[in-house]
């Protein structure tokens, strides 16, 4: 199970938000570059890389930062928000990123979806971020009508190779992750799955562990790594770091 520290950036710089509300911001640093060698350095193997302007705006403002980001990390990234064209995906690929993460386009929009499937289907993975059960959507500012569980079970007959888990309650709260939802999910498709959100401690990483033969195959860590109350290299020692 692989580690992703997570990496948002917000006017340049790397913060978190809580329960992904733009009103609840904690910078931790001015230089994301900086702070992605610094994960490095402490053994990470990936990172997720989050454009939260481009979130917030629906569409791409940091995508410089991020292929800086990916051609001095020496280690493959993964990165979303506000990524909704072709060209974007193209641009991201090309410049070094491992994995591009589709959102609201992919979810309002399968013939884009399936279409970048055909192209590069085991480079794309799709945010499925929820709350109370149901799909969030527009940088989590708005709620849809649809529960996670069909969307994820529709996405995996498209042929989707990677879904990322969010409780939106949960991210940035350091409450734990939501292991009941994202087992409902597991159970639901056979899609590999990346936890985020809520993680506070190595005992969540150890919750985790220990459905990851239901496919889980990677968790995002935010708030907890960079506050201290979760040892990266610890938490890395534990995991496999292998999908």
């Amino acid at each position: 199970m692989i580690i992703f520290p997570a990496i948002d950036i917000k006017d340049g710089k790397v913060v978190r938000l809580a329960q992904g509300k733009f009103d609840k911001v904690t910078e931790y640093s001015g230089s994301p570059v900086a702070t992605a060698k610094t994960w490095v350095r402490k053994g990470a193997q990936w990172l997720h890389v989050v454009d939260l302007d481009g979130a917030q705006a629906g569409d791409m403002r940091n995508a410089e930062i991020i292929l800086s980001i990916a051609r001095s990390a020496a280690i493959p990234i993964q990165c979303g928000g506000g990524i909704r064209t072709e060209k974007q995906i193209r641009t991201l690929l090309d410049g070094g990123v491992r994995r591009v993460i589709l959102g609201t386009k992919a979810i309002e929009d399968r013939t884009f979806l399936k279409d970048i499937l055909a192209q590069w289907q085991n480079r794309i993975a799709v945010s499925l971020d929820c709350a109370h059960g149901m799909v969030a959507q527009r940088g989590w500012t708005e709620t849809s009508n649809i529960k996670a569980v069909d969307l994820a079970q529709e996405l995996e007959t498209l042929g989707l190779a990677c879904l990322i888990y969010t409780d939106i309650s949960r991210d940035g709260m350091l409450r734990g992750p939501n292991i009941d939802g994202l087992s409902e999910i597991a159970d639901a498709t056979d899609i590999p799955l990346i936890a985020s959100g809520g993680v506070s401690g190595m005992d969540d990483i150890r919750r985790l562990m220990a459905i990851r033969d239901k496919g889980i195959i990677g968790v995002i860590v935010g708030r907890a790594i960079y506050e201290g109350k979760l040892d990266l290299t610890e938490a890395l020692e534990l995991c496999s770091q292998n999908e």
